[in-house]
């Protein structure tokens, strides 16, 4: 694979940033390109956030009125990405973190802030490379696979349910 720019900027003061994550997040962004065999040079964008700036973006951009996990912005279609002419690296897209909301998820599934916050950017990279699961049906289940095989490649495997015990 060429090269892989993942740019990270932090946007939000509720929760501190772990040492180490910047880099799993970049590890988890070249998992998901080798795994479905992208051999050009890219670009991605992470931004943490808060509850308040996401929930922001998730209306204005989806027109939904509430906070949510993660947000994802394709800058590419059907394979086709613009083309960064400084470097000729296919632009992907924008990753935008809820950083409160990982904190959250993590202690209601019983797993730690790095396999939340790296699942939730591989689910995001997914997306930037077209996949969709709202439709629900086998592309959904192929997603949550493809998922878990980069937990288990970045060292962070399953080791609970996704559902909250009432």
């Amino acid at each position: 694979m060429e090269k892989v720019k993942v740019v990270i900027k932090n946007n939000q003061k509720a929760v501190k940033i772990p040492t180490g994550v910047r880099l799993l997040l970049r590890r988890c962004c070249n998992a998901v390109l080798i795994m479905e065999g992208f051999t050009d040079s890219a670009e991605i964008s992470i931004t943490f956030v808060d509850e308040e700036q996401i929930h922001l973006l998730n209306k204005e951009h989806r027109n939904v009125d509430r906070p949510t996990d993660v947000l994802s912005f394709p800058l590419g279609e059907n394979g086709q990405y613009d083309v960064n002419p400084e470097n000729g690296a296919k632009m992907l897209g924008d990753i935008v973190l809820n950083v409160s909301r990982v904190v959250r998820q993590a202690e209601e599934f019983g797993h730690s802030f790095r396999r939340e916050i790296a699942y939730l950017t591989a689910h995001s990279m997914l997306h930037l490379l077209g996949y969709d699961h709202e439709s629900g049906g086998i592309e959904s289940v192929h997603m949550r696979e493809k998922e878990e095989e980069v937990m288990n490649q970045l060292g962070l495997p399953r080791n609970s349910t996704y559902t909250i015990e009432d």
